[in-house]
């Protein structure tokens, strides 16, 4: 590998590499500066003003999933320098990073994870074939001929590979199908969280990065949706400076490639992963440097904006007048005649999985919440009542029982309007409506959860519980199907515009863009870093299509396609103090309703004992290792800590699934505290040779006092965009926790 990129990226064309990005990054960051005050406004206006969005009927979970892991087991991966598969411990933590372990030993002895894998931005294939066609697209004339040895070869039949643009690629493999399709649910989960990498709550930052992406793309005559915009800012601009970069260097340095075509695959692999990180770096430098400049001129700006907010508003109405009475005629026509005939069908594609998708999420909360009443009737009672809401308390977060309701988005198809207005791949829609989907599906989890807690508090009888349990269900369920409804919705409207806004603004670019700058002298100069000509022009634009997409809309909720509540609809019979339930602290129903909460035996200690402490950090570690999914199913084959033989090279397929299988055939049964692929991780038994350290050891041959307990803290995701972050001796590697919510459809007009 260094031979091939001390070949290929010399310094004089690392040099280069460094120049373009600069200028690319340094055209970028103007407008970002200048979007930056726009959004500044537009917050602080939105404060002032309001939205009169319907008020949910839902809560919604401040903090989930805290300190817990979402699954967790043994998967073989593919090692690039020395070209063998090993079996490695993997985890999900709640902020969704993939963790690579060399075994599970290594990880409850806190030795540094070898891989932190952040997905943004990545595939998720099942098939060899798929990842060599992408292969293969991505360096023209290097596909390989009939005969020849692809570029990979997996030992079994089920295969999973993260395939990036540009960043390296990572390969797995399972023994069964049923492996395969666990994996595979919970690598989705991880890139559809991950591509969601820009916080919901930044009000400022967030919609004025994503509109200077939107601004800078459109300068250069690229409109319509764009694939890449998945991860946080510096990846997303990482992304932007090789959208542009990337086929420059590929012209370049595709016929100096030497070997047979599957060697120059794995050469230009390299070559694109040294260059993204490089950009990376850079990126990230120069973002958080315009970023630190902009925050310290903040609040000198939000002071002009008090001031004279009225004064804004008034330029700002008076410069859209004027843009509205030049651009109207034409954009009417446009709207007329290009537009307005298919927002129908783009509509009617769009309902279709949206509302099959949310009527699964329904069903499937109903189905596991009348399980859990059956249970509580049949099995445990009030007494396992804890355990059993435990495992409720995760459902949103559960990739499997989730899987059904986001493989209704799979579909989405817009056959016929794709190119014509533009829109590259229909995945942003499908990963927002999914992000929607567990959105909601938390919602009325958690909502189930405070109004059971507040029922608990009467001290029912076991049959009382059951009746309540389906009281509440009912109410929960009514609830749910006004905020879906109200979601959905707003997703519709949302959707509709980021397919025809672009379309039409590149409509009408030819005769109205080039007279925008004559706009400017009607700017207030003390104001023009809170209005821009490009953004109004862009609102008025708006403004021309969306009384048609919103009356489209309302034609759906009157028809009630789809189970839509009209506008019009109020709830009624609402519970106007339910919001002030969730003002409490988080309900612990281990702790609460767990075997060992509230009805103490003869051990029991009083909370401020150092037994009662014990108990407590015992169950908070518990709670760190416990994965989400609680597969029913048979064990796995794959035992944690063990370290399958490894093949000569990727090519002996056979040698491969021989040395697999014997490890399958292993005589020796697992220790109690192996983790099988695909199992629940229980709560790890503390190895007299763990300790607690105040920093992770060098290698799991180093060990510590024993006697003490580890404080298993989960790894949280690089935000490296290039994926694998490998940790050095010294201690763990440079992490960033990404972000829970965010948006997922970026672009705000």
């Amino acid at each position: 590998m260094g031979d091939v990129l001390s070949t290929h990226l010399d310094d004089a064309r690392r040099q280069h590499i460094a120049e373009k990005t600069r200028r690319i990054l340094t055209e970028f960051l103007r407008f970002y500066e200048d979007q930056y005050g726009v959004a500044l406004f537009n917050s602080m206006r939105h404060e002032i003003e309001g939205t009169g969005l319907p008020q949910a009927q839902l809560l919604w979970r401040k903090v989930p999933l805290e300190e817990r892991i979402i699954f967790s087991g043994n998967l073989f991966q593919y090692q690039e320098d020395n070209k063998k598969w090993r079996n490695r411990f993997s985890l999900v933590p709640h902020n969704y990073g993939l963790v690579l372990y060399e075994n599970k030993v290594a990880y409850e002895r806190q030795v540094p994870p070898r891989a932190v894998i952040n997905s943004a931005g990545y595939k998720v294939l099942t098939s060899v074939d798929q990842y060599l066609e992408l292969v293969g697209n991505s360096l023209p004339g290097t596909t390989s001929k009939s005969g020849n040895a692809p570029i990979l070869k997996c030992p079994t039949q089920f295969p999973l590979i993260l395939w990036h643009p540009y960043a390296r690629h990572y390969y797995f493999c399972m023994m069964t199908e049923a492996e395969q399709d666990k994996w595979q649910a919970v690598m989705q989960d991880c890139v559809r969280h991950c591509n969601n990498g820009i916080p919901e709550d930044s009000k400022v930052e967030g919609p004025a990065f994503t509109d200077a992406i939107r601004m800078y793309r459109q300068s250069k005559e690229l409109y319509g949706t764009w694939e890449m915009l998945c991860g946080n800012e510096v990846q997303i601009l990482s992304n932007l400076v090789m959208e542009e970069l990337g086929p420059e260097l590929k012209a370049e340095l595709s016929p100096r490639l030497r070997g047979k075509p599957q060697e120059r695959q794995r050469q230009w692999i390299q070559i694109s992963d040294a260059v993204y990180r490089m950009v990376y770096e850079q990126a990230e430098a120069h973002f958080q440097g315009v970023l630190s400049k902009l925050q310290l001129a903040r609040p000198a700006m939000e002071a002009v904006i008090r001031t004279d907010m009225d004064q804004i508003i008034t330029s700002k109405e008076h410069l859209a007048s004027k843009i509205r009475a030049f651009i109207l005629p034409k954009a009417e026509v446009c709207v007329r005649n290009h537009v307005q005939p298919y927002i129908p069908s783009i509509l009617e594609a769009l309902m279709v999985p949206t509302s099959q998708g949310f009527t699964e999420v329904r069903d499937v909360f109903f189905k596991e919440v009348t399980d859990m009443n059956l249970n509580v009737i049949n099995e445990g009672g009030i007494d396992k009542l804890g355990e059993y809401m435990e495992k409720l308390s995760q459902l949103a977060y559960h990739p499997l029982k989730m899987q059904s309701c986001y493989e209704k988005m799979e579909p989405l198809r817009l056959d016929g309007l794709q190119q014509r207005f533009d829109v590259s791949s229909t995945s942003v829609f499908k990963q927002r409506a999914q992000i929607h989907m567990r959105e909601q599906m938390d919602n009325a989890v958690y909502t189930f959860e405070t109004l059971l807690h507040q029922e608990l508090g009467k001290g029912p009888t076991k049959e009382e519980l059951c009746k309540s349990i389906q009281r509440i269900l009912e109410r929960v369920l009514k609830k749910y199907d006004y905020d879906s409804s109200s979601v959905r919705k707003r997703f519709f409207r949302e959707a509709l515009l980021q397919v025809t806004i672009p379309f039409l603004l590149k409509k009408l670019a030819p005769t109205c863009k080039s007279e925008l700058p004559r706009f400017q002298e009607l700017i207030f100069e003390d104001f023009a870093r809170f209005i821009l000509v490009e953004n109004t022009y862009e609102e008025v634009v708006l403004q021309t299509v969306v009384k048609d997409i919103l009356q489209a809309v309302k034609e759906a909720a009157v028809q009630r396609k789809h189970n839509l509540y009209r506008d019009s609809m109020v709830m009624h019979n609402s519970d106007p103090n339910l919001h002030l339930l969730a003002e409490g602290a988080p309900i612990d129903w281990g702790e609460e309703y767990g075997d060992s909460g509230g009805d103490r035996g003869e051990g029991s200690c009083s909370p401020g004992s150092p037994e009662a402490a014990t108990l407590s950090e015992k169950r908070r570690r518990a709670k760190q290792v416990m994965s989400v999914v609680q597969d029913e199913d048979t064990g796995l084959p794959f035992q944690a800590g063990s370290e399958p033989p490894s093949p000569a090279s990727p090519d002996s397929v056979t040698e491969v699934r021989s040395l697999l299988s014997q490890d399958l055939r292993a005589e020796s049964p697992p220790p109690e505290s192996s983790l099988l692929n695909g199992d629940p991780a229980q709560e790890s038994p503390q190895p007299t040779a763990a300790p607690r350290a105040s920093s992770p050891p060098a290698s799991p041959a180093q060990h510590l006092p024993p006697g003490k307990a580890v404080d298993l803290e989960p790894p949280k995701p690089s935000d490296q965009e290039t994926g694998e972050q490998v940790s050095s001796p010294s201690g763990c590697p440079r992490i960033h926790t990404t972000t829970e919510d965010g948006l997922g459809m970026q672009t705000e007009f």
